[in-house]
């Protein structure tokens, strides 16, 4: 009876706890659907009163699957196509969400995130396998740097923006946002790769050493692909939290030519607000490049996350 009583409030606590991850799912997809569903509807749409979910209904019936009005509206105003004979699909999108912000969020993210990756795993490899004076006060320092947030040190790299321009010093918006970038995600970084290099065996270097391989070659063919997880975990952080930005890009970069998406998405919602079809289609074009890169990396990713709690 005991057994009984023990294995049903098992099942009932599993069942709970499925109906509650379910619940947690289908509440955070929610939003993400309502917003799937506007970018495809038109502005009569999107206006009417009532409102309706789906734009499928006729004056007969309150939904009639082949008489949907799905519209592509709203991606239009975001990516602006124009017909072109030279371009493979017959067109070229020549929004400036297209052309302009999102090449340079692309370029500030990748490079941003490929030299973080770097330095982090130089770095981290240093502190995990070196013993040197000021050991611990760096690492200890190194942490406390992640807890000052980005926007306390706008106004000073503001004006040293502006400085190193009046001077006449040798400046550029994008070297500059770049270095700021990489300057505020590489503290976290180093202590994330530290805790994947401190759970490597130090055997292996040394057979590696014996074998004749330097240090650098031992830690870029030997230990850094061991850790390959967490320089994709580093890297996604990395390039997600860049391409997320907004104040340091609005701030930093003098020229609208350079300027990163969010702004983009800023001045868009400046001129689009009561097109909320195309407000919905340029959240989801910022969002799919991102989407992408977890799906393609989730894995690795994942791991890195279990992996460091547990080795951490």
């Amino acid at each position: 009876m005991k057994r009984i009583f023990s294995s049903f409030w098992r099942n009932k606590s599993r069942w709970l706890i499925y109906s509650a991850l379910i619940l947690i799912t289908i509440l955070n997809l929610l939003p993400i659907a309502l917003t799937v569903i506007v970018s495809f509807k038109s502005y009569e749409d999107v206006i009417r009163t009532p409102p309706v979910l789906f734009p499928c209904d006729t004056p007969t019936q309150s939904f009639d699957l082949s008489s949907c009005r799905w519209s592509l509206e709203g991606y239009e105003r975001v990516l602006v196509p124009k017909p072109s004979s030279t371009s493979p699909l017959g067109f070229d999108l020549t929004g400036p969400m297209v052309t302009v912000y999102g090449g340079n969020t692309l370029l500030y993210a990748t490079i941003s995130s490929i030299i973080v990756v770097l330095l982090a795993a130089t770095s981290g490899y240093a502190f995990s396998r070196y013993r040197f004076r000021g050991h611990k006060a760096l690492l200890t320092a190194i942490i406390a740097i992640t807890g000052v947030p980005l926007l306390t040190n706008l106004l000073a790299l503001y004006q040293m923006g502006i400085t190193m321009r009046t001077l006449g010093l040798p400046y550029d918006d994008r070297f500059f946002i770049i270095i700021v970038y990489i300057g505020f995600f590489l503290p976290l970084s180093v202590w994330i790769a530290k805790g994947f290099f401190d759970a490597i065996p130090r055997d292996l270097e040394d057979a590696a050493l014996i074998d004749g391989c330097s240090p650098l070659e031992a830690l870029f063919y030997i230990i850094i692909p061991l850790t390959r997880p967490a320089m994709i975990a580093i890297f996604m952080l990395t390039f997600v939290s860049v391409w997320n930005e907004f104040l340091a890009g609005y701030l930093l970069i003098s020229k609208n030519s350079n300027k990163p998406l969010m702004f983009g998405f800023y001045d868009f919602l400046g001129q689009n607000l009561i097109n909320l079809q195309g407000v919905a289609a340029v959240s989801l074009v910022i969002a799919l490049p991102v989407i992408i890169l977890f799906l393609f990396f989730r894995r690795s990713f994942f791991t890195a996350m279990v992996e460091g709690s547990v080795k951490g």
